[in-house]
């Protein structure tokens, strides 16, 4: 339960962020992202929901790659 709950809030956070008109907003979704992710992998392992794995990899894919570009980088 505290799982679902955590995916919910970090990943309903980072969607709305995403869609922020700010740019200095915008570069946190990727946080809220990552932050989710090891609760969706948890959930997940052991289900035998192997497609929704594989789609939950491919997210935390995407937000480390947020991660990257929005406060690794340097330009």
């Amino acid at each position: 339960m505290i799982e679902q709950t955590v995916i919910a809030i970090t990943g309903v956070i980072a969607i709305w962020l995403t869609q922020d008109t700010r740019s200095e907003w915008r570069r946190y979704a990727c946080l809220f992202g990552l932050a989710g992710q090891p609760f969706w992998i948890y959930s997940l392992w052991g289900t035998e929901q192997w497609g929704m794995f594989v789609v939950s990899v491919f997210y935390t894919a995407a937000w480390a790659r947020g991660f990257w570009v929005h406060w690794w980088r340097r330009e």
